[in-house]
């Protein structure tokens, strides 16, 4: 009698950032069943969606578009105007995970995880289910950001365009954003920033304020004399610039990377 087996799945979720992407290349020979998904929720760069669209080519296989049921203004209305922030996170766990899980229902799987073997620090989304287990092949094959750059570069896809000027992926306005990016959404994408700073409220009765940032509103960000302020600190944390047009050589900032939701800025 012939034994059933239960089908193992092998997910690879994509996040448009330059250690998934790096991911999918090192593993598209290596593992020829691997599903591809990027968890859309509609709130993304442009640059990601086209960014995306290279990297499906490059694997020749579909990237599987998850979408969340509700979107992310009809959440907020839920929370009653209170942004997500690092320690709730509501917009990762409602757009991102649940969206996720709800693909991969009840089937046995394999996440891979693009966590490189030079970040100790990052965990990744480590789902509860039972039914998914978490792989992480740049910490097994000792593979760091070096090696991620290299591998992007000979595959000839290179960084998406917004690390020009942001040193993640994930939502245009991720609360996860330094004041320099801020600034960088401002000045390439003005509409974008516009769209985030009608989310934040402030109540003249309470005097609450609900803000991407704590410290400041987008509003007061925004000001010619603050944005000057804050590339000129940036201009002084940067590092020399170097010779070499490699993009291994190419400085991405990554000031932003400490902390962050992993499912969505790998």
């Amino acid at each position: 009698m012939t034994e059933n087996r239960v089908r193992v799945r092998h997910i690879l979720s994509l996040s448009g950032g330059k250690d998934s992407t790096a991911l999918a290349i090192y593993l598209r020979d290596r593992i020829a069943e691997l599903e591809y998904v990027f968890c859309d929720t509609g709130e993304e760069l442009p640059e990601t969606y086209e960014y995306l669209e290279r990297v499906e080519a490059y694997l020749g296989k579909p990237i599987v578009r998850l979408n969340p049921d509700r979107p992310f203004s009809h959440y907020l209305k839920l929370y009653r105007g209170v942004l997500p922030d690092a320690r709730t996170r509501w917009c990762t766990r409602l757009l991102k995970i649940r969206p996720f899980e709800r693909y991969v229902g009840e089937d046995p799987v394999i996440n891979y995880i693009a966590i490189r073997a030079d970040e100790p620090h990052r965990k990744g989304y480590i789902s509860i289910k039972p039914n998914i287990t978490a792989r992480y092949p740049f910490i097994e094959d000792n593979i760091t950001r070096v090696d991620v750059l290299r591998i992007l570069e000979e595959s000839g896809l290179g960084l998406p365009e917004y690390y020009r000027w942001r040193s993640r992926s994930g939502c245009y306005f991720c609360f996860f954003q330094q004041r320099s990016e801020w600034v960088g959404l401002l000045q390439n994408h003005p509409d974008l920033f516009e769209a985030a700073k009608q989310f934040e409220k402030f109540d003249p009765e309470t005097n609450e304020r609900f803000t991407w940032n704590p410290q400041e509103s987008l509003e007061e960000l925004s000001q010619p004399s603050r944005v000057a302020q804050i590339l000129a600190e940036k201009c002084s944390r940067k590092p020399a610039a170097r010779r070499s047009t490699s993009l291994i050589d190419i400085v991405v900032d990554d000031e932003a990377e400490v902390q962050s939701c992993l499912i969505c800025h790998l």
